[in-house]
């Protein structure tokens, strides 16, 4: 008999071989709670592995506002035997494991949980009956899981409809009623979960990766290339825009390797078209030569370092912040460049777009720097406002602008380090530029006066650009003014944060928190004032080193009081993060 009934708040996990459909199981999940009006986090777990190995997916469903995954499973969905023995220590007491007993044999002593609840549902049977794939019994666990939680089905058979072809979709919606009526029949109401619709329901949002949305607002700040070598976890975005390149005039190219795709980048923005491209460490590393040619070329130009640990190939499909001072110092040389954190999805598409304008102004490289916590989870979002950042190309000049009164000087001296850009074939303007030192028309030279004077002309940027964003949101501030502690973070960490925010302040402790949304230029004035004002602070991130406090320290000459380190691969989690922030009050 059900004692006590836990409403709108859960967290499923959906675990099993590679190839399995794990990921798409648990986004449809997630996605039916989210058209029922329940806020909404997925991630995904897979191994470093070109084929095979563990993969899981755990999707959260929550009245309340939530940022990320939970510590801990309240429902296993289980396609094997391995990811029961993985994971059984995970599930709360009195959690629910879904399998097919009549495949996975589990003994008591394999479990040595006498606390969990096993439902077992004959996946392959079903699927068997239907005459269709495999991989559909991932489907039937949802079915089933859905009559668990006594949740209704017509939303999850809506969400399938719009995830696949009329054919395939009413295969798995029969695979889906197949399993919700065996789970029905069988344990209706022994499970201590339920999902009901919310007053939400039928709200319009979206449930999208940070890749789909960094995708997003690139296409919709303009970009028309976009040249990329597959390198995880920057590879969807290279999936999301290559489908989109003919409905918005974009040529999306799968290079031969890094160093081609930044040099195509450069090729296409030095011809007047925005670009981009995306990798991860090892192909920044590559890109690195080629990013220095932009910085002395003053050419434009857009690159999502999506990070994953190091060094070498480290584990290519988890999660880490290593690269942080990488992004901000790569390249043989010194030159400006502009890098961007975004925490979640939203400020994904908005930073994105950010990132092209400030290139584009500033005739600079704008590094967009995420990892793959960001952009291969799931978060949900309003639509996004396409009318709330416009378009800034900067000084670029138009046939009609430039007359050709004198000779055209690609790298002009300017107040501001700025020179007007104009498109080769201009009428009547040669554009000439160089990646060895170069005067003012491009010409290639020496003379130490005239090379410190370029050298000075392209860090007046930097000035003006340190102006130029005190118009924008470098920095976001969470919680309240006075607190016990104050948390610094960057990137990915934001949902982890915010989430152990809730915890600590259900305790009764006041923890505010500082993002650092722009990390080159590094905002000091915004970040000095919090830290003034800060009674303890703790610097929390994904790396060895802190590299968050060894720039405050450099620019600020502060130091932190402590610093919280995770560099397993893994994000973390809001209970863990809560625990240590706890242990230095």
């Amino acid at each position: 008999m059900v004692v006590s009934v836990i409403v709108n708040k859960i967290s499923v996990m959906i675990g099993g071989e590679a190839g399995a459909g794990i990921t798409r199981s648990g986004f449809l999940f997630a996605k039916a709670c989210l058209r029922g009006g329940l806020h909404v986090f997925g991630a995904n777990d897979y191994q470093s592995l070109i084929r095979g190995g563990h993969n899981f997916y755990v999707a959260r469903a929550d009245a309340e506002e939530i940022y990320s995954q939970a510590d801990t499973i309240d429902l296993l969905l289980a396609l094997n035997k391995e990811t029961i023995l993985l994971h059984k220590n995970g599930l709360v007491p009195g959690g629910g494991i879904v399998y097919d007993g009549e495949e996975i044999a589990l003994s008591g002593e394999e479990l040595n949980r006498d606390d969990l609840k096993l439902y077992s549902v004959p996946l392959k049977r079903v699927v068997k009956e239907l005459e269709g794939p495999l991989i559909m019994r991932n489907t039937v666990a949802l079915g089933a899981t859905v009559a668990l939680v006594d949740y209704d089905l017509e939303i999850l058979n809506g969400v399938i409809r719009d995830a696949f072809k009329p054919k395939v979709a009413e295969l798995n919606v029969k695979a889906a009623k197949m399993g919700y009526d065996y789970a029905r029949e069988h344990y209706a109401g022994d499970f201590e979960y339920r999902l009901e619709r919310t007053s939400s329901a039928g709200k319009r949002e979206m449930f999208l990766t940070g890749n789909e949305a960094v995708g997003l607002g690139a296409i919709r700040a303009g970009c028309k290339l976009y040249a990329a070598y597959p390198m995880t976890p920057a590879t969807p975005l290279l999936h999301f825009m290559a489908p989109l390149d003919r409905e918005y005039g974009m040529i999306v190219i799968q290079a031969e390797s890094e160093i081609a795709a930044i040099n195509m980048v450069a090729g296409a923005s030095f011809a007047g078209v925005r670009a981009m491209t995306a990798t991860s460490g090892g192909g920044f590393c590559l890109m690195s030569e080629g990013l220095g040619m932009t910085g002395m070329t003053e050419t434009p130009a857009v690159i999502m370092l999506a990070q994953r640990p190091g060094p070498s190939t480290g584990l290519p499909t988890y999660s880490g912040q290593g690269d942080l001072r990488f992004a901000i110092h790569a390249s043989q040389g010194e030159f400006p460049r502009v890098v961007i954190a975004p925490g979640d999805v939203e400020e994904c598409f908005y930073k994105t777009m950010e990132a092209f304008n400030l290139a584009e102004k500033f005739q600079i490289p704008a590094i967009l720097i995420t990892d793959k916590y960001l952009v291969e989870s799931h978060g949900a979002a309003e639509p996004f406002d396409q009318n709330r950042i416009g378009i800034d190309r900067g000084l670029l000049l138009t046939e009609d602008e430039y007359m050709g009164e004198e000779e055209y000087k690609r790298h002009k001296f300017t107040e501001d380090g700025v020179s007007p850009r104009a498109m080769p074939g201009m009428r009547g303007a040669i554009v000439r530029t160089n990646a060895d030192e170069h005067d003012e028309s491009g010409y290639t030279t020496d003379d130490p006066e005239l090379t410190t004077k370029m050298v000075d002309k392209r860090f007046k940027k930097l000035d003006a650009l340190v102006k130029e964003l005190e118009n924008y949101e470098t920095t976001k501030f969470y919680g309240p003014e006075e607190a016990d502690v104050t948390i610094l973070g960057w990137g990915s960490t934001k949902g982890p944060i915010r989430e152990a925010m809730k915890l600590l302040s259900k305790e009764g402790l006041k923890i505010n928190y500082l993002q650092i949304v722009y990390l080159n230029p590094f905002p000091v004035a915004n970040v000095q004032k919090i830290l003034k004002s800060a009674k303890k602070t703790v610097v929390v991130e994904n790396n060895k080193t802190s590299q968050l406090s060894s720039l405050i320290r450099e620019h600020l000459l502060m130091p932190v009081d402590h610093k919280i380190l995770k560099y397993n691969g893994r994000p973390f989690n809001p209970r863990e993060l809560s625990k240590k922030i706890k242990g230095v009050l």
